[in-house]
């Protein structure tokens, strides 16, 4: 069993709740730079090809580590080391989305695009800010609430930016959408302005010691493994990111829902139970050791991608897509909760941003850079090879995290430096 098993009532404790309201904040700009703007792009009739190319919207989710020593050098002259950046960049987030509802995917394309980049941009600036303030802030008797709160808060954030928008673009339209989404992240700002801040680490002292410490700490501290971690970021999500990597139009295409459908259920159901896998894993993770629920829950993460085989052939079966979607999410939050604890004990809080910010950015590697693959792939195969191909891409992942069972553990029960 894992060493810390002190309970935490998260709802006592301000330092882990805000956690979860700010993860709100940092979940809730990915769908509109994502699935919300690929629907965007899906209803006015776009092609495929296009479609597949607006996913690489993204990119500044895999980059955002080269920036990060930025935030670890430089705090803003308010609100400390962490929440100062997180504020600036809620604010660009805010002002982008308002932008963005002034074009249209047929008219501006190009426009759209590159507000799509900005709010990228500003959304994993803000993203490296949190990860390193939640890193900086909780102890580790607080990891599995506080990471349990953090994907609950995030997946809430996305519910509204997913679920709401689909469902308010039916009926509303596209513009008025991304500009209530753009108040809502102007109003986030109050949460980050009222919210605990962590012990002020001192910055490195130059910016050439804030961009190489942090490359040379990690390289030190895990040697010849350090590799073998990088490559373990990348892989363990892969799966995931490939079926979701043309999700909404495929759902829109092929079982032919309507966009309230998919708000209301795909989005919804789904997010919901991804909340509901996201507050298991927090203790899942408390009980179980760390490489038994990565390797368990990376199984079954891969497995339920098979399931959107059956809404190839079930026509627009709400119960279909209900049951689908839900075990994806649900099981997708579970495998993402034991997956950050893991990210958040490697981090050394000295460089926290930098580090944190390495680690999450592979992650994001198959979710940015799988969507023209999978415009590509799915013509040559069908749909139904396409998500068994993805279900498949998950073995090297859970091959690797056999094969550092004993660095997994050692992680597991380590404090960050």
């Amino acid at each position: 069993m894992p060493a810390e098993t002190v309970a935490i009532v998260p709802g006592r404790n301000w330092r882990v709740l805000s956690i979860g309201l700010l993860g709100f904040a940092s979940g809730l700009p990915l769908a509109l730079s994502g699935s919300a703007l690929q629907a965007w792009f899906t209803t006015a009739g776009m092609s495929l090809r296009e479609i597949g190319w607006i996913t690489l919207i993204g990119q500044a989710y895999v980059f955002k580590f080269l920036w990060a020593p930025l935030l670890d050098r430089l705090p803003l002259p308010f609100l400390g080391r962490r929440r100062g950046w997180i504020l600036l960049m809620q604010l660009l987030c805010g002002a982008a989305l308002i932008s963005m509802s002034f074009y249209t995917p047929q008219g501006a394309a190009s426009a759209l695009a590159f507000l799509g980049v900005l709010l990228a941009f500003a959304s994993a600036t803000q993203d490296i800010a949190y990860d390193a303030h939640r890193t900086d802030l909780l102890r580790p008797k607080e990891r599995g609430w506080g990471t349990a709160l953090m994907q609950g808060g995030y997946r809430t954030g996305m519910l509204v930016s997913g679920a709401l928008a689909l469902i308010l673009a039916e009926h509303l339209g596209w513009a008025w959408v991304y500009r209530l989404m753009g108040a809502l992240m102007l109003a986030a700002m109050l949460v980050t302005i009222i919210s605990p801040d962590a012990p002020d680490e001192q910055p490195t002292r130059s910016f050439a010691a804030a961009v190489v410490q942090p490359f040379a700490d990690f390289f030190q501290r895990y040697g010849a493994l350090a590799l073998a971690w990088l490559a373990l970021m990348v892989l363990y999500k892969l799966c995931d990111a490939f079926v979701l990597s043309l999700s909404t139009t495929f759902l829109l295409r092929v079982p032919q829902f309507t966009l309230t459908q998919l708000g209301a259920i795909n989005k919804t159901f789904g997010l919901v139970a991804g909340l509901l896998g996201a507050l298991a894993g927090g203790w899942v993770v408390t009980r179980m050791r760390l490489f038994s629920a990565l390797l368990i829950l990376g199984v079954a993460q891969a497995l339920v991608n098979l399931g959107y085989i059956w809404l190839v052939h079930s026509g627009p079966d709400l119960i279909a897509l209900a049951t689908v979607v839900g075990m994806e999410n649900f099981f997708s939050g579970l495998g993402s909760t034991a997956f950050v604890v893991l990210v958040t004990a490697l981090c050394n809080v000295r460089f926290s941003a930098t580090q944190y910010a390495l680690l999450s950015s592979l992650a994001a590697v198959g979710r940015v850079f799988l969507g023209p693959l999978a415009a590509w792939l799915v013509p040559q195969v069908g749909w139904s090879n396409f998500f068994a191909i993805t279900a498949l891409s998950a073995l090297p992942g859970l091959l690797l995290v056999v094969s550092l069972r004993h660095a997994i553990n050692q992680a597991e029960l380590a404090r960050p430096c």
